[in-house]
């Protein structure tokens, strides 16, 4: 592809008249004008006042590791771009914290997501002086005491930040069979996730350490993919969905659980299977926590990579088109479908922000003019789709042995001078100024919209009420499913294994949340209103949260007592043992692709499930009864 090289005294003006314009004067108010803690509003993060919070972020990397696994670590040519970041985030050698702080600032961004690796961690040996030669008041300590001290020092400022647990090892991502293709690829599941209670207990009293962002981009090693519902090791949806309910209910009710999409399936030749799946798998099963405002959805987009490409040129270099291949409409579409859709699509079950954590472009030297215009292509996307953002990478160095001009601001290790966005020749100050100069979104507050989440009972109990994780097992030795605290059940699979739950409409729980197990007739006097089926009722004033299944068949049905007198009108028994029977607004979505689904009116409450043993039938539900 062609190449064009940027002219420096052009864009040294331009940057000189934008400053003079936009920031002389200026500080960065959003940085203050929020409080903590945040939570989630359909496809927007808001503050505890309702106010939205927009992640105008970047990602300050380095304390996942810079070096490439090969040779002596101690040599800076053998770490990503001659960048040593001796395992702290990077800088810190050549310029003080409040001079990098400061450059966040002048980037008007409000949030850092800051990498770390479970090897850092657990590294107990005190840093040597000089990789902090410009910050001595952290000589003496070890790299996580370095840590909590970077995020001290960038919460006291007012920026929020988001932990990222970016490998196991600390090596740069991301390298076929580097040992970090995964949460468990170089440690167990309970070390992931206990090194992620530690974290996020850690830092609990600093209401602005924001969130918890699970793993980097989640890929295939030398031999397997991995999935989402496959209930095997590989299993990322499985391992999230524990994750995130361990942090919300042992480590930190208030912080916000990110979780990124798969970033590549499949061995990248011509002719054999291979993609990158990012969000794509949400829309038929999203994660439902026991706190239902809590989840964000995260990808990463660069141009060098595709839907079907993995970036590399040469050997894993395939046929598939880059994202800088695409049309500006074509690429707005691709990107849509594989991750967009999860906060544009409201009133879904999967409907959430999705944070674009990871996306950049070189802003230095010879650019080829496909990757220029991608930029300006991504900063139009994020603009018109207004989605929250995470620039990589922040911090850089340039000098006589670094080259590397991705970040928004470098420092010479030689001289310790900085060259950053808007130090005069990089070629990125409008399309950023377009960026984080949008204001978007709504104004003042958000809107708190009806929240619809999925049951998904294929692998094993799926109880989402912290009221019934206290009181224990309904059902012993049955699957079971339960709504989180404040929704109910709406609709329910013909396979059993999946539900759909809302709080669409004002129905409550009663005080003292009592609850009634049905797993016979009782209860069901008021007409048959499913003929030659065994009915499992709600007393009356009672609706469906739970519901349990032995195998296929319905074992017994858990109801709520309502706070006031409910209704006995509605739409009645809703049949779906043929076909689907739903709302005609499709509201919820698809909760269980592919399988009949019954599904009350948004305004109705579930009194009961009907389903059959006879000859040729599984007792699997087969109708619901619906009032209001």
């Amino acid at each position: 592809m062609p190449t064009f090289v940027l002219s420096g005294s052009f864009f040294r003006l331009q940057a000189l008249i934008l400053v003079l314009i936009l920031f002389v004067g200026q500080g960065n108010a959003t940085l203050s004008d929020w409080t903590p803690p945040l939570s989630t509003r359909g496809r927007y993060v808001v503050d505890s006042n309702g106010v939205r919070f927009k992640l105008k972020a970047g990602n300050w990397h380095g304390a996942s590791g810079t070096y490439t696994g090969s040779g002596d670590i101690n040599v800076e040519s053998n770490h990503h771009a001659n960048e040593n970041a001796h395992t702290l985030p990077l800088g810190l050698q050549y310029a003080a914290i409040d001079d990098i702080l400061d450059g966040f600032e002048s980037l008007r961004i409000n949030t850092i997501r800051l990498p770390f690796s479970n090897q850092m961690i657990h590294d107990t040996t005190p840093i040597q002086n000089d990789w902090v030669a410009a910050n001595p008041q952290f000589k003496g300590l070890t790299p996580l005491q370095v840590y909590d001290a970077v995020i001290k020092a960038l919460t006291d400022r007012g920026f929020a930040v988001i932990l990222n647990n970016h490998t196991n090892k600390s090596l740069w991502c991301c390298g076929a069979g580097d040992g970090n293709e995964r949460w468990n690829k170089s440690q167990t599941d309970d070390v992931w996730q206990s090194d992620w209670l530690f974290m996020v207990s850690r830092y609990r009293s600093n209401g602005r350490v924001i969130g918890a962002d699970l793993y980097n981009e989640v890929r295939r090693d030398i031999l397997n993919d991995p999935d989402w519902n496959g209930n095997n090791t590989y299993d990322w949806w499985k391992a999230s969905q524990a994750l995130g309910n361990r942090i919300l209910t042992e480590g930190n009710p208030n912080i916000l659980i990110v979780i990124e999409g798969i970033n590549w399936t499949g061995i990248p030749l011509d002719g054999l299977p291979h993609h990158r799946p990012t969000l794509e798998p949400v829309g038929d099963l999203s994660h439902t926590f026991v706190a239902t405002n809590k989840l964000i959805y995260s990808a990463h987009f660069y141009a060098y990579t595709g839907p079907s490409h993995s970036g590399a040129t040469g050997i894993g270099e395939t046929s598939d088109l880059r994202y800088r291949d695409y049309s500006k409409a074509d690429l707005f579409e691709v990107m849509n479908s594989q991750a967009g859709y999860v906060a544009l699509d409201i009133d879904q079950h999967y409907t959430a922000p999705v944070w674009i954590s990871e996306f950049g472009v070189e802003g230095r030297g010879d650019i080829l003019a496909a990757d220029a215009t991608w930029f300006d292509n991504m900063i139009s996307y994020l603009t018109t789709y207004d989605l929250d953002f995470a620039f990589w990478p922040l911090v850089g160095y340039l000098g006589p042995n670094n080259t590397n001009g991705w970040a928004l601001l470098n420092w010479n290790p030689a001289t310790g001078g900085r060259d950053g966005l808007y130090d005069g020749n990089d070629w990125r100050v409008s399309a950023w100024n377009t960026l984080v100069g949008f204001a978007g979104g709504p104004s003042p507050l958000v809107t708190t919209p009806t929240r619809w989440q999925m049951l998904n009972l294929d692998q094993d109990d799926f109880v989402q009420s912290l009221v019934q994780m206290s009181r224990g097992d309904w059902d012993s030795g049955a699957r079971k499913g339960m709504c989180p605290d404040g929704l109910r059940m709406i609709g329910v699979s013909a396979a059993s294994t999946r539900a759909l739950c809302t709080n669409s409409a004002s129905y409550t729980w009663a005080s003292g949340n009592p609850t009634v197990t049905v797993s016979n007739e009782a209860y069901a006097t008021e007409g048959d209103w499913a003929s030659g089926y065994t009915k499992y009722q709600c007393p009356p004033n009672s609706y469906v949260v739970g519901y349990a299944i032995r195998t296929a068949e319905v074992s017994t049905v858990l109801c709520a007592e309502a706070s006031t007198t409910l209704g006995t009108g509605g739409s009645g028994t809703r049949w779906f043992d043929q076909e689907d029977n739903r709302p005609t607004d499709s509201a919820g979505g698809d909760f269980h692709y592919g399988e009949y689904k019954g599904q009350c009116e948004t305004d109705e409450y579930m009194a009961g499930i009907a389903f059959t043993t006879r000859i040729g039938s599984n007792g699997s539900p087969a109708a619901i009864l619906c009032r209001s």
